[in-house]
C-alpha cells in the first residue's frame, strides 16, 4: 500500500483564493501608485479591473489551485501574448517591485513567498523580448 500524497500545492501554502485576490489587489495598487512603475502602468488600460481577472485566474492554475485560466485562454502563450509590449530589464524591474511588494504584504508563509518569488522572477526574466534578451540567444544557437 502506498502512502498519499500529502504535499500542499503552492497555492494551498500561500492560502488559496483568498490570498491570491489580495495579492493581485495589492498588486496592481503598487502598479498604480509607484512612480517605478510608471511605464509597466502605461502598458495597460486605465481600468485594471479586467486584466486583475486574467491575473487572479493565471496565478490560481499556476499555483496549484482551481483551473480557471485554461479553460477560458487555453495554453498561457505569456510570451506571445505580450509580444505588442516593449518589455526590457526595466520593465521587468519594475513589475517585479510591485509583485514583491504584494507578496511581502500579503503571503506569511516566508519560505512559500520566496520560492514563488523566485520562480515568478524567472518567469518575469523570460517575457523581456527586446534586443540582447539572452533567452533568443539560445534559442538561436539550438
Amino acid at each position: 500500500m502506498t502512502e498519499p500524497n500529502t504535499e500542499l500545492s503552492m497555492f494551498e501554502r500561500i492560502g488559496g483564493a483568498d490570498v491570491i485576490d489580495r495579492l493581485v489587489e495589492n498588486f496592481y495598487a503598487r502598479m498604480d501608485t509607484l512612480p517605478e512603475a510608471r511605464t509597466v502602468r502605461d502598458m495597460h488600460d486605465s481600468d485594471l479591473g479586467p486584466i486583475a481577472k486574467v491575473l487572479k485566474r493565471y496565478l490560481s492554475e499556476w499555483t496549484g489551485g482551481p483551473k480557471l485560466y485554461s479553460v477560458e485562454k487555453g495554453h498561457p502563450r505569456l510570451r506571445q501574448r505580450h509580444l505588442g509590449f516593449s518589455i526590457g530589464p526595466a520593465e521587468r524591474d519594475a513589475w517585479l517591485l510591485c509583485m514583491r511588494g504584494a507578496l511581502d504584504d500579503e503571503i506569511a508563509d516566508v519560505k512559500a513567498k520566496e520560492e514563488l518569488f523566485a520562480t515568478i522572477a524567472k518567469l518575469a526574466d523570460w517575457m523581456r523580448n527586446q534586443a540582447g534578451n539572452p533567452h533568443d540567444a539560445r534559442a538561436a544557437r539550438n
